[in-house]
């Protein structure tokens, strides 16, 4: 068991990197403005993107190989694909993390978000190119277990406050025409876009020269993570249901005044007192976020772009740097782009990862059923029903949507 928790570290970066805007954002929205109704919801979207999430640590537990080559032995073509979808995500995520974050910071430093947001994009990649992550990577972890631990704090207080739903309300339904938009967003980044898989093949690599990783322990390790972020979407949920549903009040698009009402959130039920610490460990939060975003983004890109190319003579790390400082001035360009709107930003952001969710869910299928993979390392009968239920199901959100978006 001391062997199995020594390996862990990938999967719990996965989901540092997850319980970001997915978290904060749409499951503490979902739960303000529908109460309860969509809790089984996120249950559901992270059981049928598991397969697709598992890939990542199964496929180089299995192989000693990232998701990355696997495409690349597929054919060309695949890699080319998701080189090309995971650019366009690359830009967009960054820009909604790092607006997120800026939001936060709105409530200690009083400057326009977008300057924020700048600062924060400065400040990961310095972080970044100076090497300083490791620190970082072990700065996170505690950082996840605080906000963790207050999270389930202010969602026990909350159950055992008093009721602030008025007589004779009645929740509104999610299953309404005009919130599909909503829907999709929420399950694009629920719990996080499936592109960070390539994210805990890379992370598992290099775990592996620190010490030596079983199958076993990089899928305790990976189910570790993706277990946690399942749990907390429900309690994020949770604390807006108990909160703010009923409430009558509704989350700003504005960034700054979301920010301020998601703390107001745990202020009313831990105390006036906490609003400032909450606040600082929500900030840290995502912030690790940002800077785990940009670092997984840029590593998978520059990774592909190697493999394209049959470059082996570029130097990764000014490669990387490159890439890093390309990816952050394309996300501050949508930032001003959307001049402060932060749930406008995120919804463009979250619908668009949902989009290409079945393309990223189809590779990694295809990689994890392919006959030049160990058959004891394929997907099963299980895995391959649960996998095909789970595309099916995208992809017929998908033509919602579309449809949806057609006739608005």
């Amino acid at each position: 068991m001391n062997l199995i928790f020594k390996a862990t570290g990938p999967g719990l970066l996965m989901a540092a990197a997850a319980i970001g805007a997915s978290h904060l954002v749409a499951s503490t929205r979902a739960g303000a403005e529908f109460g309860w109704q969509l809790a089984w919801v996120i249950l559901a979207v992270n059981l049928l993107k598991y397969p697709f999430f598992a890939a990542g640590a199964r496929y180089t537990a299995a192989t000693g190989e990232s998701l990355l080559h696997g495409y690349l032995k597929q054919g060309r073509g695949y890699l080319v694909l998701f080189t090309l979808l995971n650019s366009i995500a690359a830009v967009a995520s960054t820009a909604g993390v790092a607006m997120l974050t800026a939001a936060m910071l709105t409530l200690f430093v009083p400057l326009p978000i977008e300057l924020l947001a700048l600062i924060v994009l400065l400040s990961s990649l310095l972080l970044l190119i100076l090497g300083h992550y490791r620190l970082l990577d072990k700065v996170t972890k505690v950082i996840m277990l605080l906000l963790t631990i207050s999270t389930l704090i202010a969602a026990a207080l909350a159950f055992n406050a008093p009721a602030i739903l008025p007589p004779g309300f009645v929740s509104p339904s999610p299953w309404q025409w005009a919130h599909v938009g909503f829907l999709v967003a929420m399950m694009g980044w629920m719990p996080a876009p499936i592109e960070v898989s390539c994210w805990n093949s890379l992370w598992l690599l290099e775990k592996q020269k620190q010490q030596t990783v079983t199958k076993a322990q990089a899928l305790f390790d990976f189910n570790l993570g993706y277990v946690t972020t399942a749990i907390l979407a429900v309690v994020f949920l949770s604390l807006g249901a108990l909160v703010m549903h009923g409430s009558g009040e509704h989350f700003s698009p504005s960034g700054a005044k979301f920010a301020d009402q998601l703390i107001t959130l745990y202020s009313q039920v831990l105390g006036e007192q906490s609003r400032y610490l909450i606040g600082t460990v929500a900030l840290l939060c995502i912030f690790s976020t940002t800077v785990t975003v940009i670092d997984g983004y840029s590593r998978t890109l520059a990774l592909g772009w190697q493999l394209l190319r049959h470059d082996t003579n570029t130097a990764q790390s000014r490669l990387l740097s490159g890439i890093m400082l390309l990816v952050c001035l394309l996300g501050l360009a949508i930032i001003l782009f959307f001049k402060g709107a932060l749930l406008p930003l995120l919804q463009f952001v979250m619908t668009l990862a949902f989009m290409t969710t079945i393309i990223f869910a189809w590779l990694n299928y295809r990689l994890m059923t392919a006959e030049t993979l160990p058959s004891a390392d394929r997907y099963g009968v299980k895995m391959r029903a649960l996998s095909w239920f789970g595309m099916a199901y995208l992809l017929g959100f998908a033509l919602v949507f579309v449809y949806w978006k057609m006739g608005s």
